[in-house]
């Protein structure tokens, strides 16, 4: 390829990662987060911190009557029940989660296997923060957020492929790092090295994602087609089955029946046992009432949950959803970058390589700060130095924070979760303020300081588990809580990799102390201090 193109590439990538380096490198961190999503939620939810089941839950023994209970403490004041869910308890979340909605709004609860309701959560967890803040920023009005987010999916692309082409010596620069070479030599050298390496997981984890929220930023289909009605797309794209409630009250048949005869379905098909992930019944105690049941993918790619409609009085099979070829293969896409597959290894590339994500694009925002450190270190390269930091070392902060006050805040706090949520904006905002007060009298970033941060936070965070919650790795070994275990684990490495990390920079800058005022320098100035 001629120099030309390359040289007229290296603008867009360049620019493109300096302006959106920073929002890339909270998604690709949320994302990598929520590969571990439920263990991450049981670290988090104590009480969820029970024994896996080993036989099938009975809904109509154990999930009916709490859902008749919570019914009852809704329904109130003429206000109709529209819904129920329960989802069924797994390996990795081994409880029940169950909700009503009705007419004056939604309820939900967690439960034991055994029927034993749980205390409240308090927290929103890894499933209601870390993983709407990874595809959504939280911004769900008008599809705000999809949009950002799409944004920076679609520069992520633009950005590898530019990359590739820029790096024309892709095989040699994979080969290439010289740690011990000048700052921006070894930077360069480890965002070629990264991004070589990782560069199909990448290409495949935006391409994805993107493919994910199609209907949201191409909505050409459902503005023509549909009027902008975005449900009534779906129903006709998935095949949902739906239908109003009758008016007559009518009780509701067995669930388990029902369940059994789903798992026989899927059985029959797949020539093994498959495990029920929801149940849901639409209009309960009404005659138009009818029950969908859907099943776990743990032992296929597709997000596609297969769903069977049955008819919530009679117990006759209604519909099946099954999906067209253009969506059995965006469920198929979705499910690639999802990974809700039953595979720890793959789970784990996962993991490592979106933090791989996070330091590929963190590798080339500090070599862009340290090639312009001496020729523009004015205050425009002051914003972008104070904003890489806070979404760098001040992301991790934050999230520690968050995990430090869901330990350390008190169980009866009103409001426990947005409390923990306002402890981890106010943290990010707090790195971002000094990474800026520390630029206005140094010449770089604080990247020292916040990794001494990182580390205090991530044995904070393990040592408040173990004595709020009396699990140290000895009772959570004995006990089986080995999500607990992971993540504690997850945070000792993370503590003693800040720390090391603070430690280099430290001798880092000793040496060029020691450089700049060695024995040849001290001789230069004692020999001008003679000649006067």
């Amino acid at each position: 390829m001629s120099r030309a193109l390359r040289a007229a590439l290296l603008w867009p990538h360049t620019w493109m990662g300096v302006a959106l380096g920073g929002l890339l490198i909270v998604i690709f961190f949320m994302g990598s987060l929520t590969v571990f999503m439920p263990e991450i939620d049981r670290w988090m939810m104590p009480a969820t911190r029970v024994a896996v089941p080993e036989a099938p839950v009975s809904l109509d023994a154990v999930a009916r009557p709490l859902l008749e209970q919570l019914t009852a403490q809704r329904a109130t004041g003429g206000a109709t029940v529209r819904d129920w869910l329960v989802e069924m308890p797994d390996a990795r979340t081994p409880v029940l989660q169950l909700r009503v909605r009705t007419s004056a709004g939604a309820a939900g609860m967690m439960a034991t296997a055994t029927g034993r309701r749980l205390p409240p959560a308090g927290t929103l967890g890894a499933s209601s923060f870390f993983y709407p803040l990874h595809y959504c920023l939280l911004l769900r009005p008008g599809f705000v957020g999809y949009w950002i987010v799409a944004l920076a999916a679609v520069a992520m692309m633009a950005g590898l492929v530019s990359g590739v082409v820029i790096h024309a010596r892709i095989f040699q620069d994979f080969f290439t790092f010289r740690p011990r070479a000048h700052p921006q030599r070894s930077l360069l050298d480890l965002h070629n090295l990264i991004g070589v390496l990782v560069l199909p997981f990448h290409l495949m984890i935006t391409f994805s994602g993107v493919v994910i929220v199609l209907p949201v930023v191409f909505p050409a289909g459902t503005t023509l087609l549909y009027g902008g009605d975005m449900n009534r797309f779906y129903a006709d794209a998935v095949a949902t089955y739906d239908r109003p409630a009758a008016g007559v009250a009518v009780p509701l048949s067995p669930l388990d029946p029902l369940v059994e005869r789903a798992r026989q379905l899927w059985a029959a098909e797949t020539g093994g046992p498959v495990a029920v992930a929801q149940i849901g019944v639409v209009h309960p105690g009404d005659a138009g009432a009818y029950v969908r049941v859907t099943r776990v993918n743990d032992d296929r790619v597709t997000l596609h949950n297969d769903p069977l409609y049955f008819d919530g009085i009679t117990g006759v099979l209604l519909a099946r959803g099954l999906p067209g070829p253009v969506v059995g293969a965006q469920r198929v896409i979705a499910g690639l970058h999802e990974v809700r597959f039953d595979h720890w290894t793959l789970r784990w590339l996962y993991f490592l390589q979106g933090l791989g994500g996070c330091a590929l694009i963190a590798t080339g925002l500090l070599y862009w700060l340290e090639k312009r450190r001496v020729r523009h270190g004015g205050r425009g390269w002051r914003v972008v130095a104070a904003t890489a930091c806070a979404t760098t070392t001040g992301v991790v902060i934050a999230t520690l924070a968050m995990l430090v006050a869901n330990r350390l805040l008190p169980a009866a706090l009103p409001s426990r979760e947005l409390a923990e949520v306002a402890v981890f904006f106010l943290s990010w905002i707090g790195t971002a303020l000094h990474a800026g007060l520390h630029l206005r009298r140094h010449p770089g970033p604080p990247w020292r300081a916040q990794a001494v941060l990182v580390g205090g936070l991530a044995l904070t965070a393990m040592v408040a588990n173990w004595i709020t919650t009396a699990d140290h790795p000895f009772h959570a070994w004995a006990a089986g809580h080995g999500a607990v275990l992971g993540v504690d684990a997850g945070l000792a490495v993370t503590a003693l990799t800040a720390f090391f990390a603070a430690w280099r920079l430290a001798r880092r800058a000793q040496g060029r102390r020691g450089k700049a005022w060695g024995p040849d320098r001290l001789a230069v100035v004692s020999t001008g201090l003679e000649n006067g």
